[in-house]
């Protein structure tokens, strides 16, 4: 009996440190950003203007919205005059709670009321404060997320470590607060440390239950958090499914994953105003198509001849149908589907040309080329990209060695042991396994997708350092079997507090680094606006500009920083002409087609030397109205006239005809549209 409660106290010991260095590791994070975001903006000792201009273009428009929820007079209205909203963009109404996704502003909002935040703290820093405590959430779960596959909670430490040394590559959280992927990411995090617990061979009932139920709530959380979180759970999906194929033992918990998506999607489509976008998602096709396969299967004997015939029709069958279901999906449910994202695929991989300045601006943003040099050459100097590669390999390995050992028709043992090293028998470890494959090929196309693939890199990476089974693994197949477990767990475990012990100097020395955001032409410019532009004005000028007008002074603009709707796109790409080699008349039409009132010139645009020609803004519209000969054989349309943005400036007719200056500062031009013209030179 004295021998059991030592077992029970130890096991007890080891659960409640690794819970409490999960939460003191995210706590810390929390406040590690809190502490950096205020030395790098010096948020405290700013008015409340230079703070909001600290979010800059879609940030900015998502704030705007919190703001705008705080000051209506009631949650009820507040939600009204969103999802009716008119008193953004010029000619149109929109509903921004569904088209920007605003529930994390209106669940802010809520909070901030409901708990009486608003006697004790600034509506910024409760709002910040949020993201801060999803961002420790989000690390807490990559911690546990490790710890459950290696049986350690160093792993975790290793994972959180790993995680802030390549903060550059693992979150945009210090550039963009607000962004969407900041506040659903934790939550994508909390469903694969639940999904992970529940995929576990030796987990007991209650257990399951805990993770099902974690699992069901973080997935519909995410799914109403952002607007693409139905493409990853789709590559999760799709995991899942290879899974299913590669390990029988979790053919039932894998279908009751299935039906947590159907739940989540449907849930989603009414709450979302009925989005057309959850009902043709690939997703759903996909489970769908996995629940008919079932219902069409037959109960042959595990391991026969036939068993592996109908495996082989299963796959192409559920391939079938997916792409069957969504091509009906999408003739019977009017959808405006990103149709743009389908264009930029096409050229991204090459199957398409195109001069349309959208897709070639789209093209030229960093976050959507290929990874560069200097990303390898980061992750390989912190040691995680040696230390993920070699993990990889051998978790494919083995998962390749148990895949042909079935196919073999060889019985595996019941229970797996260390000394079997058999790492790859277990399910969680070949979904997790797949799911790196899948995010890994992606972000090798599209270098934004990191923000998505290196935490879980972190997480892998740790698992495999830490994981006396896997090393037990590679030990077997080089016959090395005088290493005992126990003392190959310690020798593993120093890396742990050796790589957490290079990391505190480099965040102390950012800590202590004395930088300053300041931004006085931009100050001054939304302090003009404020005092001399009419109410009912509204402003014409680049898109992410105008998300920092509409955030600062409230003013109508004619376009936003959003990519996701295609008349937004068009305006934007007819704003920009003011940057191009069109006439007077031209652009006057363009402006006073959307009521604008002012134009903002920007001298940073406007004389924009960038590192890459052809992708300036100036280039791609050149390069779309004719003006530039992007490919041999297109012919070139010499403009007769100048750049806009140059010859507006140097007030003489035809422009001073169409455009009156009113305000300049070193950054910016302001330029009153007139309403009635006069052609005298």
């Amino acid at each position: 009996f004295a021998e059991e409660l030592n077992v029970l106290f130890q096991r007890f010991a080891k659960i409640f440190i690794g819970c409490l260095a999960a939460v003191t590791s995210g706590m810390m994070y929390a406040l590690y950003l809190s502490a950096y975001h205020e030395r790098k903006f010096w948020f405290s000792n700013r008015q409340e203007l230079e703070r909001e201009i600290t979010f800059q273009g879609d940030s900015a428009i998502y704030y705007s919205y919190y703001k705008d929820m705080l000051k209506a007079p009631s949650f009820e209205r507040g939600v009204y005059e969103l999802t009716h909203n008119n008193k953004t963009v010029s000619l149109k109404t929109i509903n921004a709670v569904q088209q920007m996704s605003l529930y994390p502003e209106l669940i802010a909002s809520i909070l901030y009321q409901a708990t009486g935040s608003n006697e004790i703290i600034e509506p910024v820093y409760f709002y910040i404060g949020i993201v801060f405590g999803l961002q420790g959430i989000y690390v807490t779960a990559l911690f546990v997320t490790s710890w459950l596959m290696s049986g350690t909670w160093l792993a975790g430490m290793l994972t959180v470590a790993w995680f802030i040394i390549n903060r550059v590559d693992t979150t945009r959280i210090e550039y963009s607060i607000p962004l969407r992927e900041n506040w659903a990411l934790p939550y994508f995090a909390c469903q694969i440390a639940a999904l992970t617990g529940y995929l576990k061979s030796n987990l007991n009932t209650y257990g399951e239950r805990f993770c099902y139920l974690l699992m069901s709530a973080s997935t519909y959380t995410f799914m109403m958090m952002w607007e693409y979180s139905h493409y990853l759970l789709f590559l999760q999906a799709i995991s899942l499914f290879l899974l299913d194929i590669f390990s029988v033992e979790q053919s039932d918990k894998v279908y009751e994953v299935y039906k947590i998506y159907i739940f989540s999607l449907f849930l989603g489509y009414l709450l979302q105003f009925e989005n057309p976008a959850l009902l043709v998602s690939p997703l759903l096709s996909l489970v769908a198509a996995l629940m008919l396969a079932k219902c069409l299967q037959l109960n042959v004997k595990k391991g026969s001849f036939v068993a592996k015939i109908i495996k082989v029709i299963n796959f192409y069958l559920v391939c079938t149908l997916t792409i069957t279901l969504n091509i009906i999906m999408k003739m019977f449910v009017p959808h405006k589907e990103n149709g743009h994202m389908l264009k930029f695929l096409e050229v991204k991989f090459g199957l398409n040309m195109t001069k349309n300045f959208t897709m070639n601006w789209l093209l030229c943003q960093e976050s959507l080329q290929a990874p560069s040099q200097d990303f390898f050459l980061r992750l390989t100097q912190s040691s995680l990209l040696p230390f993920y590669i070699l993990v990889l390999i051998i978790c494919f390995l083995s998962m390749l060695q148990v895949i042909f050992r079935r196919i073999n028709g060889k019985s595996l043992k019941e229970t797996v042991t260390l000394e079997d090293g058999l790492i790859g028998e277990r399910p969680e470890i070949i979904y997790h396994v797949i799911h790196t494959i899948l995010l890994g090929s992606l972000a090798m196309v599209i270098e934004g997708l990191k923000y998505i693939w290196i935490p879980y890199v972190c997480m892998l990476a740790a698992f495999g350092v830490c994981s006396p089974e896997l090393w037990m693994t590679l030990f077997k197949w080089l016959r090395l079997r005088t290493v005992h477990p126990i003392l190959l767990a310690l020798i593993l475990s120093m890396a742990v507090p050796t790589i957490i012990g290079l990391i505190f100097p480099r965040l102390m020395t950012e800590l202590m680094e004395l930088q300053e955001f300041y931004d006085p032409d931009t100050v001054e410019l939304m302090t003009w606006i404020k005092r001399q532009a009419p109410v009912a004005a509204v402003f014409a000028g680049s898109p992410q500009l105008m998300g920092v007008i509409k955030l600062c002074t409230g003013w109508m603009v004619t376009s936003l920083p959003l990519y996701n709707d295609d008349d937004l796109l068009k305006r934007n790409e007819n704003i920009y002409q003011i940057y191009s080699k069109r006439s007077a008349e031209d652009i006057y039409k363009i402006l006073t087609s959307y009521k604008a009132n002012y134009l903002i010139v920007e001298d940073a645009i406007c004389n924009e030397v960038g590192p890459m020609r052809g992708c300036r803004v100036k280039d791609l519209l050149d390069i779309a109205n004719g003006h530039m000969v992007c490919e041999e054989g297109d012919k070139l349309t010499y403009s007769k006239y100048g750049r806009f943005c140059h010859e507006v400036k140097i007030n003489y007719s035809p422009y001073v005809n169409y455009f009156t200056r009113v305000y300049w500062n070193r950054s910016y031009f302001v330029y009153k549209i007139n309403t009635v013209i006069s052609f005298q030179s």
